[in-house]
């Protein structure tokens, strides 16, 4: 039984397991930066301990202060969230060798699967279908000879990590060095670990990950699917449950090869198996990330599995509540990532105070934010500030359960991608369900133009609205009949009382 969690992390993420471990029963210790001493995970913590300047690389990456910080505190356990150093092997180590819990899986399975280069390998053995590439740990000019043989457009991929970060499209022989540079830079400061492999780009494809749990019995189950292919940048920005391309079969099969790739580990917790899925709906393995992901709330809404409890009762030794028959995806689940961008202009962070906030509630709609009015955002941190999960039925009211808490969501103060998530919302080719992960990028714009004819009505319509305005400001009321002064009125009134 655990007494004390502290979570390693900050943001939405560390909210949302301060409230998972608040309804266990168990208190939370919170670690932050200097520049996020008022943020709202801090605010909702038991006990908060400052872990250095703000740069990540000083503070939350940082493994001998947030140990110190679990010392001073007496935590029994952490919770890395996603991120920073969530899938680092040596911190899990670092956990157990100073006797803290690690919620999360083994030092051996996150070295074996974290590692996206040595998964690519395991699952070759295990004869799962798998993308073109290459292994890591090679130099520029070996990556520059496999590239050559596997054929261009290729992708270059940090081995240390995920989200988008190392990770770049190359589609020619010359642009091979700046890319690999920029990619291996990228890793280096996101992860501490510059190594990347290459990966065959599949046109037209989708991405589709599935979620799993397993303990430390050799349990282990999956929890259904997730459709991630609205992305920018490699970097996913709406998610859904179920997915609108998979079936019943298809669920099935690669629910099974993401049960036995966990399997062949010894993996242990929460995890997530990716796979890219062409045209004609084959699809591959790509990674796997060994933790939490930002879109697990999806899962939850359909499954109703609470995927951060689960988590703690795995760690604590608990066997698993479910069995794989137990598991039903009921209705669809939508998540679309609030962050701090500005989609009009080529999605730049925003930086600055939140003046007004107002979250979007109702039936269907939850939100995990960390943020408050009053809030500042920084330039240190990815730029997700919130999400916004809506449940239905069905997909199409999912869909407007959506649209209307976009619409509700109110934030002053910052620039925000809400505009961009509306406008995919009302695309006929995502109601459609016909889109892949190039689409943000390749078939979506928020550049397009009114039409002229449009903008003349709009002033047209403008200036009959002010000008009604202005008369109903200046109107009079008459009384009916011959005006009689408010004297008078007051005259006769008087005449009446005494009268009376």
């Amino acid at each position: 039984m655990f007494r004390k969690v502290l979570i390693a992390n900050r943001g939405e993420i560390a909210v949302r397991i301060i409230r998972a471990c608040r309804e266990l029963g168990i208190r939370t210790v919170a670690v932050f930066s200097e520049v996020d001493r008022n943020a709202l995970h801090v605010r909702h913590a038991d006990e908060a301990y400052c872990i250095g300047p703000a740069p990540a690389r000083e503070s939350y990456l940082r493994i001998d202060k947030i140990l110190e910080a679990a010392r001073r505190a007496g935590a029994d356990a952490i919770h890395p969230g996603y991120g920073f150093l969530a899938e680092r092997p040596d911190f899990a180590e670092a956990c157990e060798e100073a006797g803290i819990v690690f919620i999360g899986p083994p030092p051996r399975a996150i070295g074996a699967m974290g590692d996206k280069a040595t998964a690519r390998k395991m699952a070759r053995a295990l004869g799962v279908p798998i993308v073109p590439g290459t292994d890591g740990g090679l130099s520029d000019e070996d990556l520059m000879e496999a590239a050559r043989r596997i054929g261009f457009p290729i992708l270059i991929k940090a081995s240390a990590g995920g989200g988008g970060k190392g990770m770049r499209i190359v589609r020619s022989l010359e642009e091979m060095p700046d890319a690999l540079a920029a990619a291996r830079r990228e890793a280096m400061a996101a992860f501490g670990d510059d190594d990347v492999y290459l990966e065959k780009l599949v046109e037209g494809a989708r991405h589709v990950e599935i979620q799993i749990l397993a303990d430390q019995h050799g349990n282990v189950i999956h929890l259904g699917e997730r459709e991630c292919s609205i992305q920018r940048r490699h970097q996913k920005l709406i998610e859904e449950s179920p997915s609108p391309i998979v079936d019943e079969e298809m669920r099935q099969r690669m629910g099974e090869v993401a049960v036995r790739i966990a399997q062949a580990i010894g993996y242990v917790n929460a995890g997530t198996v990716e796979f890219l899925v062409d045209k004609d709906r084959n699809f591959y393995f790509i990674e796997m990330n060994t933790r939490l992901q930002v879109e697990h709330p999806v899962t939850e809404m359909v499954t109703g599995v609470d995927i951060v409890k689960e988590q703690i009762r795995i760690a604590r030794g608990r066997k698993l509540r479910y069995r794989q028959e137990d598991i039903r995806q009921t209705g669809w689940a939508i998540e679309c990532r609030i962050t701090a961008e500005d989609p009009f202009n080529n999605f730049m962070p925003s930086t600055g105070r939140i003046v007004t906030l107002a979250e979007p509630t109702g039936p269907g709609v939850r939100v995990d934010s960390g943020v408050y009015e009053g809030c500042g955002i920084t330039p240190y941190y990815d730029s997700l500030i919130a999400k916004v999960i809506t449940w239905g039925e069905t997909r199409g009211e999912a869909i407007l359960r959506m649209r209307r808490a976009l619409e509700e969501f109110r934030i002053i103060g910052i620039q925000t991608i809400i505009p961009f998530h509306q406008a995919i919302l009302n695309s006929t080719r995502f109601l459609a369900g016909h889109f892949d992960t190039k689409f943000v990028e390749e078939r979506f714009s928020m550049d397009e133009e009114t039409p002229p004819d449009l903008e003349e009505v709009a002033a047209i319509i403008a200036t009959l609205v002010a000008h009604r305005r202005g008369q109903a400001a200046t109107h009079v009321a008459r009384r009916a009949g011959r005006e009689i002064n408010g004297w008078k009125w007051a005259g006769r009134w008087e005449q009446l009382r005494r009268s009376g």
